[in-house]
């Protein structure tokens, strides 16, 4: 019995010693198993590399045991990871406490054998490609941090899982699509957190009350999402905030009383909202590093205080009402990067100060009432990248340093009432792409050192007393696309080095004093699209080689050529372009005369032109009655417009006559027939252009012009639905990317709608037909934010939802800087709170860009435009049309994009050829955006919020936002959001 008793302490340890040798037998099986799951590239710095059965589990990369050898962390975020994640095999390992897996791109989804990992303090499976619900996780009571955010989840927000998390110090569960769901309750409870990120993940309702229990909050983001209401003042009470980001959201009201309160407030957004009142309550947050209050409904003046803000670097307030002056003191302490207050109505002097230190990016003041001149310091701030300050009343002289600043990629200070040079160091600007200093009072001569300015792409000095030459030099800005000089004082020749700016898609110098011939070298461009010489002293003759171009707009007026109009442009849509010249003869334009060669005519010709001419004459009279009567005929049908009783409705402020507008309506200013109505381009004694679309009853006895389409209206005073929606929905909206509808003229028989004219026609013209031209991807991709940001106010920005039912790229208009604007709102309606009553019994939309869904519910939706734009996004990637052949029966451009998605170089194929290589990764950004908009579940496809903010972030050579370590509170990276203008 004493020998037995004897040996129990060695069977005890051998037993321990088994037991703990079977649990590390177990737990290296199962790390070599979560490593046949996954899929790392293979580089030196693979984490699986040492992941071998005869390594010490410890000593695995990504691993940390506790005192008993137990794995204790799976630390494998960052790791370029992808494939389906064995949750089951994870928490297998029974004393995990972190589990990090964020940052990859792991698939498939989170199952439930997540709840066995009981022991876990740390959890993050975000910034990951999952898909479908997140689990029910509620077991896990010891989490104090949680990170699921940015990872693909769907469906119902997963609040009970965080109802039993009373540990919580983080919680991020943002950027997913989760459900609409008001702010869930239970976390108001968890009053331990100090960071919270709820942004974009579908909450909807006020911002609750009870926010303020959550006092030890550092951090609160609720960005994007559909919260409504005001600022509770619960928030006052977070004292200790650091960041608060409210941005995109619905809110209303004023900032609260005592938000003066959160002195440790370092980072404020609440852009993109209805806030309104003063900014009285930040006049206490002397720690602000970022303020950005935009696109608001802020009013009174900025308080001074804000001048003596040590940290304060970025300012962002432009779309508000704001007066006063700006502290002269802003910006001077910190190292100020940018301020952004366009198009508010302050005055006063610019802060002289701003870029004291060196560091300021941007000044952004445009559409403003500032006065006196530009401080010279901001001539010395060689880190400036957009300076603009257009559209105020500065004066004097610009700084001469400012024009060669080598950071410097736009120069905007056109109407004012500057004066001066643009003096010769504009050569050191290397990487200036515009100019505007059009309307002001500029003199001299453009110096010839422009030319060193490579990377000029626009060039807008019209309007000012330029003089001089044109430089001779201009031929190597390789990359000029625009260039305006007209309305100036310019003289000689035109250079004929500007036919080797080859990328020139608009030339505009009338109004000057220019003299000689038109250089040959003009022909020779291949995207040239508009060519205005018109009110100067040439001479000569036109040129042959402009025949080759594709023009419209065509003007060499008042000048003093002379000689043959060549063929090619002697046609109705040059008509008036070659008035003034009286030396100019054609053969085929009436009003000049008949173009004949040196030598004199044989008798023989001339006696048969003498019979051919009598024989004219003799039709001519045998025709004169026919001709009496139908000319009389048309006037009346001219007059019968002006003989009725109209009734005109306006929705903006008119510069025209209701006769003015009728007077327009004749066949020769058609430029479009539509499903609703035919559309004239009606030109005002001033120049001023109109769309104007007339819409005829179908009982207007007979009178129904020719050339119409179906009518619109009704019976005789019956106005149709669609007619009715289109009125109501444009008149109500007021939006740079929507098409403006000045007023509405109405009578018994007829309706006409007077639009904004929008002269390059619309983008499908520009992809798909005879006018199609090349646009590069920079443009194509402003069209496509563009055009977002129309939808999206329509979807988000109404009062109710703006359903417009038929987007396509036809129905996206271009104005002459090829901005976009959303037409045609024939289909348009607006959403109802009851789904049933989305459906309709006409066919929504046009065939290729119809959502799939119509197809078997005949509902449309919010969802169903974005299925459209998505389509939208893919002709202007691609240049190719919804419908082709190529794509096979019954197929078109979405599915015949799926088929590509098979490798990256199939991937590259989908981009349009035209497009440089450069910017071919860029156009794969969007693609991914157009792909994710054309899903067949309307469930899965973004708002039309989410498709501008995804496409802001598609920008080209963009700013990075602003990026916070999730692991480190107390540090947030320099980069800043640029919410600026472009």
């Amino acid at each position: 019995m004493a020998a037995l008793l004897n040996c129990r302490p060695e069977l005890m340890f051998f037993s321990i010693f088994s037991f703990f040798s079977v649990a590390f037998s177990d737990e290296l099986q199962t790390l070599l198993s979560i490593k046949s799951s996954l899929t790392n590239p293979t580089t030196k710095t693979n984490v699986f590399k040492n992941w071998e059965p005869n390594t010490p589990l410890c000593n695995f990369t990504g691993i940390k045991c506790n005192s008993n050898g137990s794995v204790k962390e799976l630390e494998l975020s960052s790791q370029s990871l992808s494939g389906f994640v064995p949750f089951d095999k994870i928490c297998s390992l029974n004393s995990l406490e972190k589990l990090s897996l964020g940052f990859n791109s792991l698939s498939g989804r989170v199952t439930n054998d997540l709840n066995n990992c009981v022991s876990l303090n740390y959890l993050d499976v975000g910034n990951n490609d999952f898909t479908g619900t997140f689990p029910d996780i509620s077991s896990l009571s010891e989490l104090t941090h949680f990170y699921a955010n940015k990872s693909g989840f769907s469906g119902k927000f997963p609040g009970n899982s965080v109802a039993n998390m009373s540990k919580l110090i983080v919680l991020s569960l943002g950027d997913n699509s989760f459900y609409r769901t008001p702010f869930p309750e239970v976390i108001l409870r968890l009053d331990s957190l100090n960071w919270l990120y709820l942004s974009n993940c579908g909450l909807e309702g006020e911002i609750p009350e009870g926010i303020g229990n959550l006092t030890e909050l550092i951090n609160l983001e609720l960005s994007m999402n559909h919260l409504t209401g005001e600022i509770p003042s619960g928030i006052t009470k977070l004292t200790k905030l650091w960041q608060l980001e409210l941005y995109e959201n619905e809110l209303t009201g004023k900032l609260p009383v005592g938000f003066g309160n959160l002195t440790s407030l370092e980072y404020f957004d609440a852009s993109t909202n209805y806030l309104y009142g003063d900014l009285s309550e930040i006049r206490e947050l002397n720690n602000l590093v970022s303020l950005q209050l935009l696109q608001n409904e802020f009013s009174g003046e900025v308080p001074v205080e804000l001048g003596e803000f040590k940290k304060l670097v970025n300012v962002s307030l432009y779309t508000n009402k704001l007066t006063g002056q700006l502290p002269q003191k802003l910006g001077s302490w910190a190292n100020f990067d940018f301020i952004d207050i366009s198009e508010n109505n302050f005055n006063g002097l610019i802060p002289p100060d701003m870029c004291k230190k060196g560091t300021m990016r941007g000044l952004l003041i445009l559409e403003n009432n500032f006065t006196g001149e530009i401080p010279e310091s901001y001539g010395n701030c060689t880190t400036l990248e957009r300076f603009r300050v257009s559209k105020n009343s500065l004066s004097g002289v610009i700084p001469a340093g400012i024009w060669g600043l080598p950071k410097l990629q736009i120069i905007d200070v056109a109407m004012n009432n500057f004066e001066g040079f643009i003096t010769s160091n504009i050569g050191n600007a290397k990487s200036l792409g515009e100019i505007y200093v059009a309307n002001n009072k500029f003199s001299g001569e453009l110096p010839l050192e422009i030319s060193k300015a490579t990377s000029l792409v626009r060039i807008d000095c019209s309007n000012n007393q330029f003089s001089g030459e044109i430089p001779g030099t201009i031929g190597e800005l390789k990359k000029l696309g625009n260039l305006y000089l007209q309305k100036n004082k310019f003289s000689g020749s035109i250079p004929d080095s500007l036919g080797s700016c080859v990328s020139l898609s608009e030339i505009n110098m009338a109004h000057n004093s220019l003299i000689g011939s038109i250089p040959v070298s003009l022909g020779s461009f291949p995207t040239l699209t508009s060519l205005n010489l018109s009110e100067n002293q040439l001479t000569g003759q036109i040129p042959t080689s402009l025949s080759h171009l594709k023009l419209n707009l065509l003007d060499f007026s008042n000048n003093q050529l002379t000689g043959p109009i060549p063929d090619s442009l002697s046609i109705d849509a040059y008509k008036g372009s070659f008035s003034g010249n009286n030396g100019l003869c054609s053969q085929n334009i009436k009003h000049f005369r008949r173009c004949f060669g040196e030598s004199g005519k044989p008798r023989e010709l001339h006696t048969l032109l003498l019979c051919l001419l009598v024989a004219v004459i003799v039709v001519l009279l045998s025709l004169a009655g026919f001709m009496y009567l139908k000319k009389k005929n048309e006037k009346v049908h001219e007059r019968s417009l002006k003989e009725h009783s109209w009734n005109t409705k306006s929705f903006h402020i008119l510069t025209f006559t209701e006769d003015e507008i009728l007077d327009g309506i004749k066949h020769d200013n058609l430029i479009g027939k539509g499903g609703s109505g035919s559309v004239y381009r009606v030109q005002l004694a001033d120049g001023t252009d109109f769309a104007v679309k007339h819409i005829w009853t179908s009982d207007s006895g007979g009178r129904k012009m020719s050339g119409t389409t179906s009518p619109m209206l009704g019976k005789r005073g019956m106005k149709s639905k669609e007619f009715e929606a289109e009125v109501q929905t444009l008149s109500s909206i007021r939006h740079v990317n929507v098409v403006k509808l000045y007023c509405s003229i109405t009578s018994e028989d007829s309706s006409l709608l007077v639009y904004e004219y929008m002269p390059n026609g619309s983008l499908w013209d520009r992809l798909h037909t005879c006018k199609k031209m090349p646009l590069d991807w920079e443009t194509r991709y402003e069209i496509a934010l563009g055009a977002a940001k129309g939808l999206e106010y329509l979807h988000h920005g109404c009062d109710k939802p703006v359903i417009h039912r038929d987007v396509k790229s036809s129905n996206i208009l271009l104005d002459e800087l090829f901005k976009p604007r959303i037409a045609d709102f024939g289909l348009a309606k607006i959403a109802q709170a009851d789904s049933n009553k989305d459906s309709t019994h006409v066919i929504a939309g046009t065939h290729g860009y119809i959502a799939p869904e119509y197809g078997y519910t005949h509902k449309v939706n919010e969802k169903s435009d974005v299925y459209s734009f998505g389509v939208v996004l893919m002709e202007l990637i691609s240049g190719k049309r919804p419908i082709e052949p190529e794509y096979g029966e019954n197929s078109n451009i979405v599915t015949w994009v799926s088929s590509k998605l098979k490798s990256k170089e199939s991937v590259l194929s989908i981009v349009d050829s035209s497009i440089p290589e450069a910017f071919k990764e860029d156009a794969i950004k969007v693609l991914r955006i157009a792909i994710v908009c054309t899903d067949r579940l309307p469930s899965l496809r973004p708002t039309m919020r989410n498709v501008v903010k995804m496409l802001e972030d598609a920008e080209p050579c963009k700013l990075v936002g602003i990026i916070v370590s999730k692991d480190d509170s107390s540090n947030k990276a320099e980069q800043l959001k640029d919410h600026t203008k472009i």
